[in-house]
């Protein structure tokens, strides 16, 4: 009898009778979405979660990155990673914005704060910076960049959820930090998002954005979108929320041990783990060296053919997808980060016989 395939993730689902109490309030009030209280307490709830001190949800994150980019009133060029989901820079162009793509440093995969400067032009209006894998950028670094350049900083923090530095979230960089909460994050509402920042003025703006950029009943504020959240994701996240710390425990067991397994498989370097005091696990990037017997893509192959299903995180680069309207452009790093890397599976759930099978599977692949 063959093993059930192991993929990359799997969504972390609560016990479905917990999840029953929530749909009867839903039920009873008849509230289904327009922040209703279920989208209020969650929003609440993340912030002190979280430890920020205003956050708006939306319907995912696409939606929360495409409205921080509206809400500062940006034109010209923006700065961002050819490493990273085409979501990052498909928000920007989604604005009437020119993606500029930069490379990125080797340890954490980040923007190079040393790329960024020497991109900047009379044009550059803001940096996206993405905290890949969860490990922050060099935030002192950019937010110094842009203070001396007059730049605008949105974080991509799609996979930095409960994230901290040593002096807190590292949601509280820059002018705005985007969070989601598709299925495959650490944190989910089935589909969902959310745009942090710092002033109740700000989450105003981004609340009348995301709901058609109405203010009132018949004032037309901005050109909007309807990005919100509904209730039944809402009730979702309230419940994720109780779960989701024995979830990152889970996850931070998986991490350690592929760290300790690797140790002993020459070929194959983890990323080192980064800025962070607070961890969340969200991925398990390793780089196929020259000395292993395979390359990344036969190495994935390789597993495919034993049921386990790890990632190419991220090949190709943003602008290197076939018919890619972005400029391509050179990145030695981030090319070569795209060319070796493979995330192997980590979840709530991964068993001890399925890490093992993994660990055996790349210590016997040729």
């Amino acid at each position: 009898m063959s093993n059930p395939p192991v993929h990359v993730t799997r969504p972390f689902l609560p016990p479905l009778e917990e999840f029953i109490p929530y749909l009867e309030e839903i039920w009873t009030s008849g509230h289904l979405t327009n922040g209703g209280p279920m989208h209020q307490r969650l929003e609440a709830a993340l912030c002190e979660y979280l430890g920020v001190p205003h956050l708006c949800l939306f319907n995912n994150g696409t939606s929360a990155l495409m409205v921080a980019l509206q809400a500062l009133e940006l034109q010209g060029e923006v700065i961002t990673t050819p490493y990273s989901f085409v979501a990052t820079a498909n928000a920007i162009a989604w604005n009437g914005l020119d993606p500029v793509f930069v490379d990125v440093e080797p340890t954490y995969l980040n923007l190079s704060p040393e790329a960024i400067e020497a991109a900047i032009t009379e044009n550059t209006s803001a940096i996206v910076p993405v905290h890949c894998y969860g490990n922050p950028c060099d935030t002192a670094a950019i937010d110094a960049i842009a203070r001396r350049h007059g730049l605008k900083v949105v974080y991509d923090a799609a996979h930095a959820f409960g994230v901290r530095d040593s002096e807190g979230s590292i949601l509280r960089h820059g002018d705005l930090a985007v969070l989601s909460f598709h299925a495959t994050k650490v944190f989910n509402t089935f589909e969902g998002g959310a745009v942090v920042c710092h002033d109740l003025e700000m989450k105003q703006r981004l609340d009348r954005l995301k709901n058609f950029g109405l203010d009132g009943e018949s004032r037309l504020a901005a050109t909007g979108m309807n990005g919100k959240l509904n209730e039944v994701s809402a009730a979702f996240g309230l419940l994720q929320l109780k779960h989701i710390d024995t979830a990152l425990e889970a996850r931070k067991k998986i991490d350690t041990h592929f760290r300790l397994a690797l140790e002993k498989l020459p070929g194959l370097s983890a990323l080192p783990r980064g800025r962070q005091t607070n961890d969340n696990f969200s991925y398990f990037p390793v780089l196929v060296e020259p000395s292993y017997p395979l390359s990344r893509d036969e190495l994935l192959t390789c597993l495919a053919e034993r049921g386990i299903h790890g990632r190419r995180y991220f090949h190709p680069l943003i602008p290197d997808f076939e018919h890619s309207p972005f400029r391509g452009g050179d990145w030695p790093v981030a090319r070569d980060a795209s060319d070796r890397v493979l995330c192997l599976p980590i979840y709530p759930g991964l068993s001890s016989d399925e890490l093992d099978r993994i660990v055996y599977a790349l210590r016997e692949a040729r």
